[in-house]
């Protein structure tokens, strides 16, 4: 393992379930992009990730992850939703493939197109099958999505162990940015049972007593993005860093 996944589980290890703040760079830039970041390490984040599923502006990208880089001392790891989001600066990138996509350039294609400029930006690359949970979110739609149900938790599992034996190390199951319901903890416990990995969830997840559920399922990073960028308290970042940290599992 290279310094920042080593850091990921040293933390886990340490701390218990860890919490990454996404910040999304078409939605949040500059002064604004480092103020969000400053604010949510201030409250016990342990990563920020920067992307989103519709980023298309590398400059704004770029000059996003640089003002953040000198804002915090916690890792800043790319989540791009595509090759446009692979910029410099950044500690690592997590190198994700859409699994369940029904377009093989979110499969394979882009990552092909991606991976010299990982190479040439010295980004760590975080190996990452990237699950799609439920629908009518944007990631759902740009990604062309054939969607595992809320209540299918047996396919999250084919395809995390698809994953854990392609050799990723880690595994996202995302039910989207703004999604109404987060992944439930039937599911999430599932995979557990079963990925040997480092497990992500995100996507409706704004509440402490939510993201103990997610925890007690066996998350090892939860993952809150739009309730930061629509004006979510950093108070109640604290708290679920507070409530998650709390679960030893």
């Amino acid at each position: 393992m290279e310094k920042t996944e080593n850091y990921l589980h040293t933390a886990r290890k340490k701390n218990g379930t860890l919490l990454f703040v996404l910040i999304d760079s078409e939605n949040s830039a500059g002064q604004s992009a480092s103020s969000l970041a400053k604010e949510a390490e201030k409250n016990g984040a342990s990563a920020i990730l920067i992307g989103g599923s519709s980023a298309t502006d590398q400059l704004t990208m770029t000059e996003t992850v640089s003002s953040i880089k000198k804002a915090v001392k916690i890792p800043v790891i790319l989540f791009p939703g595509n090759v446009t989001g692979v910029v410099p600066g950044a500690d690592a990138i997590l190198f994700s493939s859409l699994l369940n996509s029904d377009n093989p350039y979110f499969i394979s294609q882009a990552q092909a197109l991606g991976a010299p400029s990982v190479l040439r930006f010295g980004l760590e690359p975080l190996p990452t099958a990237y699950i799609i949970i439920g629908e009518g979110t944007t990631v759902w739609h740009v990604g062309s999505v054939r969607t595992i149900p809320f209540d299918k938790p047996g396919l999250a599992v084919m395809y995390a162990l698809s994953a854990q034996f392609m050799g990723m190390r880690f595994v996202y199951l995302e039910a989207g940015s703004g999604a109404k319901s987060n992944v439930q903890p039937e599911m999430i416990a599932a995979v557990r049972k079963l990925f040997k990995g480092f497990l992500i969830v995100g996507g409706g997840i704004r509440s402490p007593e939510t993201a103990k559920e997610v925890a007690k399922a066996g998350a090892d990073a939860i993952v809150i993005g739009t309730f930061i960028e629509k004006g979510g308290s950093f108070k109640t970042i604290s708290d679920i860093v507070k409530t998650i940290q709390s679960v030893r599992k």
